[in-house]
């Protein structure tokens, strides 16, 4: 079966792990999936696995967990690292795909939903997390803010931004545009390494609410249960760029 792919770990291969790295934000958010999670003898699934930056060293604290990711090169460096944590990657399109089995957590990070340019896509990736959760179990989503991204942005249509990282001389600079009345975000990524070379990627994510990921959940059956500015569980604020929102199904 051809699984649809927008080209994301095509465009980052071989340097996605350079820039989001397995740093300080990872551990926090190992930390609160942790604590979020029902039951880990119930089963992880995460939707959009990509390298495994998430997956592997959550593993450890929860058990095996199951991947899926339309990328070829994201899975193939994951497969790479597979000696780093307990993680089962599938090539599938996570809003077609149908698992065998139910998970206690299912959980969709790292603006993997924004990635999803139509709602009605969008729609389907969620109501596929519904299907995939056991009565009692938890689906939890990190994704774009809009409001935070257009803070960003600063009433601009076009804006850039540049990141020094801890290694001399690299570092990360991001051109957006935001496109469709603020509601698609447009980015081309440059990465600096220290011996002069750079990468160039680019991406387009929808930009999001909390109200938006409710409604594609309660439409799949869920009940929303939260929503917070990023991993630390401070309440959701506009000015945040991320938002992670936390959702229930019930118990039979």
């Amino acid at each position: 079966m051809s699984i649809a792919d927008i080209g994301y770990g095509k465009q980052f291969d071989g340097w996605y792990d350079r820039v989001f790295r397995g740093d300080a934000g990872v551990a926090e958010a190992v930390d609160a999936l942790t604590s979020l999670h029902p039951d880990p003898s119930s089963g992880t699934l995460e939707l959009g696995v990509g390298t495994g930056r998430i997956a592997l060293p959550l593993s450890h604290r929860v058990g095996a967990i199951h991947g899926l990711d339309s990328s070829p090169e994201m899975l193939a460096a994951l497969d790479k690292k597979s000696d780093q944590g307990e993680v089962t990657a599938e090539h599938a399109d996570i809003r077609a795909h149908r698992p065998e089995r139910t998970y206690g957590l299912v959980y969709c990070v790292c603006s993997t939903l924004s990635q999803i340019l139509d709602a009605d896509g969008r729609r389907e990736a969620i109501a596929r997390a519904a299907e995939a959760l056991a009565p009692g179990g938890r689906l939890v989503v990190e994704t774009h803010n809009r409001p935070g991204v257009h803070a960003l942005h600063e009433g601009r249509a076009h804006a850039t931004v540049f990141a020094p990282y801890p290694e001399p001389n690299t570092g990360l600079q991001l051109h957006g545009t935001l496109l469709d009345e603020g509601r698609i975000w447009h980015c081309s990524t440059i990465w600096f390494e220290s011996d002069g070379t750079h990468r160039i990627g680019t991406e387009t994510a929808a930009l999001l609410t909390p109200d938006d990921v409710d409604a594609y959940a309660e439409a799949a059956g869920l009940t929303p249960e939260g929503r917070h500015s990023g991993w630390s569980g401070a309440p959701y604020a506009e000015p945040a760029p991320l938002f992670v929102t936390t959702y229930t199904k019930a118990s039979r």
